[in-house]
This record gives structure tokens, C-alpha cells and sequence, in this order.
């Protein structure tokens, strides 16, 4: 017969704690989404309680306001592309780091995990100078071309690890059958790197996609705004619209939860395969 584990009282404390947790974080949740369906007078008077009835109204108004459509098609490019453009770049960097160990290459990744540590604001300045010298002001290709800067650190640390994790015999066998390097790649590694290219996609999307000040600083065209961007537009100097505020942050927020919702198992799995070997 099997044994039936007791419910013991550090299991019941780590329940509660466990949704206590759970609970703090979906605060914010609430808050957005109970008072972006309330009028603004209903709004002002209390923020805690529901909705009397469901205003729909500012849904509707910051549809047009935001031109939602709009921004979301300029979010959606700028973190495909960027997305796109950091696995392959990132991923292609890390095999040749892994697979020719040498003092230039350990530097190089070194410096790109030292790069990981430096803040943003520290170089606001000196990118946006750099950019507008280059021509990538005001552009979506020349925001996407800073995101390659700014997130192939991280990339490259985490397929770094995840790459030593692949057998050298693998591809030693496809030289031999007479596979190019680029074949061995493409056809051998970059296939087994899906876990962990799915887990750079993730966090990548995460932060791009909700990302407000790298935007702020290189897109000025009222027609390449993205949404965090376009949000923004109802808080003003004197006034602060906060219901339809809050109608613009849950559309805004909604795409990028259902995708991490829909893909979060990969995150532990990408992260853990990477870890096996040093």
C-alpha cells in the first residue's frame, strides 16, 4: 500500500505564504483594470472599490486617441526584428566563443558580461549623440539597431552556458559527413538551441515591448510611437487622465501577458538546460 504524506503545518505556511505572494502581485492588476472600466468622477472618489456599472466608453475613446492599431503594429515590428536580429547575432557570437576558446574571445565575453552591469542612464547621452551622427534618429530600423546594443549581453551570457552544454562529438560526426561551419550551425547547433532561444525571445519581448525610455529618446514622429509612447500622452503637464490612462495600459499590457502566459514554461526550461554544463 501506498503512504500518504501527512499535511504538515510547514506545508500549509508555505501555502499561504505562497498566495499571499500571489496576491501582491496581482494588486496592480486590479487596480488598472477595476478603474480603467469606472468613469472619472467614480474614479477620483474611490480606487478600491468595483465598477457601479462597466464603462466601456474609455476603451473606445483611447482606441482613437492612441490610434492603437497604429502603435501596436509599431510595437509588434520593433520587437520582432529586434527579437530576430539578437538570437542570430547573439547566438552566433557565443559559438564562436565556445567552440574557438582563446585570451581575445574570453575578453570579448567578458566584456559583454561587464556590459550587462552598466546602467542605462549612464550613456543616454552619448547614444543619442552617436545616433543622430549615424542617422538612426527616428527611425524604427535605427530603435532596433540600439536594441541589438543594449540586449546581446544578456543573450549572449545565456546561450554562452547553454551551448557548452552540446556534445562536440555532434559536431565533429557533420564535419565529417562534410558539413560546412556555417552547415555545422545552422543545421546542427542552431536546431538544438531552441529552448534556449525561446527563453532570450521571452525576456527580450518582455522588455522591449513595455520598454519606455529608449523610444522616448530615438523615435520624435508622432507616427512611429509605440504604445508605451502612445500611453503617455494622457499624462500632461496640468492634467492627468486617468481613466483613459488606464483603459490605454491594460490594452497595452494585455498582448505581451497573454504571450508570457501562453510561453512562461520555457523560461525554467531554457534557463536549466543551460546550466548543466559550466
Amino acid at each position: 500500500m501506498e503512504t500518504v504524506k501527512k499535511y504538515s503545518g510547514r506545508l500549509f505556511t508555505l501555502e499561504v505564504l505562497g498566495i499571499l505572494i500571489a496576491l501582491l502581485f496581482l494588486v496592480p492588476f486590479y487596480f488598472v483594470i477595476v478603474n480603467s472600466l469606472k468613469t472619472f468622477p467614480e474614479l477620483a472618489a474611490s480606487t478600491a472599490k468595483l465598477p457601479q456599472t462597466l464603462y466601456l466608453d474609455n476603451y473606445k475613446k483611447v482606441w482613437t486617441i492612441m490610434k492603437f492599431p497604429s502603435a501596436f503594429m509599431n510595437s509588434l515590428i520593433i520587437t520582432v526584428f529586434s527579437n530576430i536580429g539578437l538570437v542570430i547575432i547573439s547566438s552566433m557570437a557565443s559559438y564562436r566563443m565556445v567552440r574557438k576558446p582563446s585570451k581575445f574571445n574570453n575578453l570579448v565575453f567578458l566584456a559583454f558580461v561587464a556590459a550587462m552591469v552598466i546602467p542605462f542612464q549612464s550613456i543616454m547621452i552619448p547614444l543619442v549623440r552617436v545616433a543622430s551622427q549615424v542617422g538612426l534618429m527616428d527611425s524604427k530600423l535605427g530603435l532596433i539597431i540600439c536594441y541589438f546594443g543594449f540586449g546581446v549581453s544578456l543573450n549572449v551570457f545565456l546561450f554562452h552556458g547553454f551551448i557548452k552544454s552540446i556534445p562536440l562529438e555532434i559536431e565533429e560526426s557533420a564535419t565529417v559527413d562534410g558539413c560546412s561551419p556555417y552547415g555545422v550551425f545552422w543545421r546542427i547547433v542552431f536546431p538544438l538551441l531552441k529552448p534556449m532561444s525561446t527563453t532570450v525571445v521571452i525576456l527580450n519581448s518582455l522588455w522591449i515591448w513595455n520598454d519606455y525610455l529608449l523610444p522616448s529618446l530615438v523615435l520624435n514622429s508622432p507616427e512611429l510611437r509605440t504604445i508605451p509612447l502612445a500611453t503617455f500622452s494622457f499624462f500632461g503637464q496640468y492634467t492627468k487622465q486617468w481613466d483613459l490612462a488606464l483603459a490605454g495600459l491594460t490594452l497595452g499590457v494585455l498582448p505581451i501577458v497573454i504571450f508570457f502566459l501562453a510561453m512562461q514554461k520555457h523560461i525554467v526550461e531554457g534557463i536549466t538546460a543551460g546550466s548543466v554544463k559550466g
